[in-house]
């Protein structure tokens, strides 16, 4: 009976143990139990299947823990945390409760970074060197194993200029399958080409000339050349540079054949990788797709509007105007910060940008905001996708820090949509003129209506909107939670409980807020952003800065802490915002 070798690794001194000929059934036992977990449990596939054999070598070759290792993003960490003691909870993986689907530093001795965020890996190796140099380990070994996308980032060209100045002890892995989440861009991603194509280019080697030893290309799924090599470098001092060749998805031919449908395919046939097609029935539409086909909708008819997206084409359906009009939408790779100054150049020359980025990545570019486009005040659109709670991938790309990192910025305008129809119409509004930038936030998930493609209206800037009357109590929403309140109202006390959608963080509607105020003993505020700074705290501001100091004001959002993965749902039943959670509340209220 033929042994499995992979139930008998539990950690990489195991994997150790085993003869380098046995390594390619370890590999293809590997890929298997990622398919075979994912199939069913979802997560991101393509990636880890692509550095199975890397994977592997890696931990054949270095003596993890003690030598350091380090995922670049962290979306290829499957066969690293199986390999690490995680293969028996393997199946919890970015469920509540169970493991990250990223390297996660308080989850394991292995996971020698969190990562989450891209191009991080190479200064915190280079930092992890330069801390082993000081203390006097000389044969400890820093590894970080990077995609082709992500080194195009400006902090993975920042930690190459530095460390090729160092004598540290560091390999950095370039993973170099044309890849990122969508196909890679930009003109290294071109030179990568030049070179795997086998012409002349090493007199003029980018790498080297940044003072690294380069080797490479070599093929990333034979394990016998990686084991090699990765022995031979072992050896090598100072900073080193591997180029290895490998295939996101390999090992499944769907996978291979769709690589951005197989970055994170959801549920799917681990025989034959075909997708599971949940019954169609007609749905409303995801708030990325609102913003995607109203975009193009309108540069159809506004020469002057262009797209921005920082590697996120298919994610924020910026792809739709990338294909109908491609000279006026701009993928520029996992550059957030070059996104920003680039609509804020363009915004000088009288375009109207809109800059589409994640909530959570439009953190890297916070001085960007502030200094490039802020400061002048230029008219950049920031179209901020994935607000709020995002679900399984957990702590690093959560939404909910945006209100409270921007509404502290002058001349930036906030802006959050109950819906898809107020998202629509801001988004006309907004491209008829403005002198103001401005953040439109919107969350990750499925809008509230099928039909939503109605005729344009103009939203009045700076003004809410009563939803509900009421005589007790003021329940103000901002963004798309409020739609909660809306579900839940009919449960609620009749003509007690007033809702009002105040539509603005920045500036909040004065007006609205003093009527609110001379009416009500009790306020609460609801927002599914952070509370400490957040639009609950603007109205603690406000009511303070006009001494309404008899009004009762209750703060309902994200608590002061990280959150972790697992379902939304799940995740705002830990925090009591779910629906149910809130009914309770308010009717305790009475």
């Amino acid at each position: 009976m033929e042994i499995n070798l992979l139930s008998h690794i539990n950690n990489p001194a195991d994997l150790r143990k085993l003869s380098k000929n046995q390594l390619p059934k370890v590999a293809q036992e590997l890929r298997k139990f990622i398919i075979d977990i994912v199939a069913t449990k979802e997560g991101h596939l393509g990636a880890s299947l692509g550095v199975v054999e890397l994977t592997i070598a890696l931990h054949y070759v270095f003596n993890t823990p003690n030598d350091l290792l380090i995922w670049d993003v962290g979306h290829q960490a499957y066969g690293h945390k199986i390999l690490t003691g995680r293969s028996k909870i393997f199946d919890t993986n970015r469920q509540f409760g169970g493991i990250s689907g990223f390297p996660k530093r308080d989850e394991s001795i292995y996971d020698a970074f969190g990562t989450g965020h891209s191009s991080t890996s190479i200064s915190a190796a280079l930092g992890m060197a330069i801390a082993s140099k000081i203390k006097g380990d000389f044969k400890k070994q820093h590894v970080a194993v990077i995609g082709d996308a992500s080194i195009a980032s400006g902090i993975a060209f920042e930690g190459l200029n530095h460390a090729g100045v160092t004598d540290a002890n560091i390999l950095i892995i370039l993973n170099d399958n044309s890849m990122g989440i969508d196909p890679s861009v930009g003109a290294l991603k071109n030179y990568f080409t030049t070179i795997k194509a086998g012409k002349k280019v090493r007199k003029n080697n980018i790498i080297e000339a940044l003072n690294f030893n380069y080797s490479g290309p070599i093929d990333g799924h034979n394990l016998d050349s990686l084991v090699t090599e990765l022995e031979r470098l072992k050896t090598i001092k100072g900073p080193k540079f591997l180029h290895i060749i490998t295939t996101k998805g390999k090992g499944l031919q769907k996978a291979e054949e769709n690589q951005v449908k197989y970055h994170a395919p959801g549920k799917f046939n681990k025989n034959t990788g075909e997708l599971i097609i949940q019954k169609k029935v007609p749905q409303s539409p995801k708030y990325q797709d609102v913003f995607g086909e109203t975009i193009l909708e309108l540069a159809k008819k506004n020469p002057k509007i262009v797209g921005i997206t920082p590697a996120m084409p298919t994610g924020s359906s910026l792809k739709l105007m990338l294909y109908e009009i491609p000279d006026r939408a701009f993928d520029v790779g996992i550059a957030e910060q070059h996104a920003v100054t680039l609509a804020a150049g363009m915004a000088t020359q009288g375009l109207i940008p809109f800059c589409t980025i994640y909530s959570t990545f439009l953190q890297r570019a916070y001085d960007q905001v502030i200094h490039d486009v802020a400061l002048q005040n230029l008219p950049v659109i920031f179209c901020i996708d994935r607000a709020g709670l995002v679900g399984e991938d957990g702590a690093t790309h959560h939404g909910v820090f945006d209100i409270a990192y921007l509404r502290c910025i002058p001349n930036l305008v906030i802006f959050a949509p109950l819906n898809e129809f107020e998202l629509r119409n801001m988004l006309y509004t907004v491209q008829l003129g403005l002198d103001f930038p401005i953040a439109i936030r919107y969350p990750r998930g499925r809008a509230t209506s099928i039909d939503w493609k109605k005729p344009f209206t103009k939203i009045p800037f700076f003004k809410g909107e009563c939803i509900t009357e009421g005589t007790d109590i003021a329940i103000l929403s901002i963004g798309s939670i409020g739609n909660k309140i809306i579900k839940i109202q009919n449960k609620l006390p009749k003509n007690k409980i007033a809702h009002y959608n105040m539509r603005f963080v920045k500036p909040l509607d004065e007006t609205l807020l003093h009527i609110i105020f001379k009416t009500f003993k009790t306020v609460i505020t609801i927002e599914d952003g952070v509370i400490t700074g957040g639009f609950g705290s603007a109205i603690l501001e406000f009511s303070a800065l006009n001494n309404y100091h008899n009004t009762t004001i209750k703060i309902l959002g994200i608590p002061d802490k990280f959150i972790e993965h697992g379902k939304t749902s799940k995740l705002f039943e830990s925090i009591n915002l779910s629906e149910n959670d809130i009914l309770n509340y308010l009717n305790s209220l009475k």
